[in-house]
């Protein structure tokens, strides 16, 4: 393993991008949630997803001098327009607009159109809790899990996040795929040849499977059986269907260099307590609820563990497997 400090890493991701095209803007911000991902202790959607996207920004399956632009804008609801680029430029326009809008009218919505890979869900909603607003964030996949019954992939893994501020410590971050794993984390196991537990996906004809590679051309498995499948529904449709996105099974794949554009939809909402019953009420209420929480030792809060990691991180810097490094080290060089 190589050990890197998170500047080093932004750097060297950045460098990559810039070498394969990307604009300045969507290299730092892909740069600065690749590794916000691994200093939390995602690597699932971290730097190990940079040479993918740079095989797809070169092949044209992702535009990398995309400029996100804002298509509609009625009161609090916002459309934004990816134009096929990478997420995270797309998605620091619309949380910047988001907060203005909820802190005008109380509550605001954005919607982003012709995207990617949206990354860490709750790495977009850091600024929406520092900001002291509830947020809450969808997006779809591509096809990755059948509808419930079904026996072909058809909704996407779908990740959800949400972010509660609170008085003094720090916000509640819940971040979560609606699959039994997150399919980075299968991408991972192929990648380096390991087996996964069962439960976590099956093969394309569907059956069970410990096969990493098997599983990526097979189908996932949502948590909570017909529940689960139930909410990959609901996600779909929030983030698909509201931005006039690409359903999951018209996406291109996130895990191969060649195909469709995946041109998928993600969706942001905004909330401000003090529109409501205010914001004395509202962390008057968290607090309460947290105190009780802990009042068992074995809790512990959403996000906790991903913020100790991003502090042991800051401090000795990331692990990164040095196969992975090297080739970072290629792709910016």
């Amino acid at each position: 393993m190589t050990r890197i400090a998170s500047g080093d890493l932004f750097a060297l991701a950045r460098r990559a991008m810039l070498n394969a095209g990307a604009t300045t803007e969507t290299a730092s911000a892909t740069a600065r949630a690749l590794v916000y991902a691994d200093e939390r202790g995602l690597s699932s959607h971290g730097v190990s997803r940079l040479p993918m996207y740079i095989a797809q920004l070169r092949n044209g399956r992702v535009n990398p001098q995309a400029k996100p632009a804002i298509v509609t804008a009625r009161n609090a609801a916002v459309l934004i327009d990816a134009a096929d680029g990478m997420a995270f430029p797309a998605c620091e326009l619309a949380i910047e607009t988001l907060i203005g809008h909820a802190r005008e009218h109380g509550s605001a919505v954005a919607s982003v159109r012709r995207s990617h890979h949206l990354g860490a869900s709750a790495y977009h909603l850091e600024a929406v809790g520092k900001a002291g607003l509830v947020g809450l964030a969808f997006s779809n996949t591509p096809a990755a899990m059948p509808a419930w019954g079904g026996r072909r992939p058809l909704f996407g893994t779908n990740p959800m996040a949400a972010v509660f501020p609170r008085r003094d410590g720090e916000p509640l971050i819940i971040d979560l795929s609606l699959s039994n794993v997150a399919r980075g984390k299968i991408m991972i196991a192929a990648r380096e040849g390991k087996a996964i537990p069962e439960g976590w996906a099956t093969t394309r004809d569907g059956l069970p499977t410990t096969d990493a590679k098997a599983a990526l051309d097979g189908m996932m498995l949502p948590f909570g059986g017909a529940k689960g499948a139930m909410l990959a529904l609901t996600v779909e449709l929030l983030a698909a269907a509201l931005a006039g996105a690409n359903f999951g099974y018209e996406a291109g794949s996130f895990l191969t260099e060649d195909g469709e554009k995946s041109r998928i939809g993600h969706l942001f909402w905004a909330i401000d307590p003090d529109a409501l019953a205010g914001n004395a009420a509202y962390l008057s209420r968290v607090e309460c609820l947290v105190e009780v929480m802990l009042h068992d030792p074995d809790v512990r809060l959403p996000g906790q563990r991903r913020l100790s990691l991003a502090q042991a991180a800051a401090r000795d810097g990331i692990e990164i497997p040095d196969a992975l490094f090297g080739q970072l080290q290629a792709l910016a060089a």
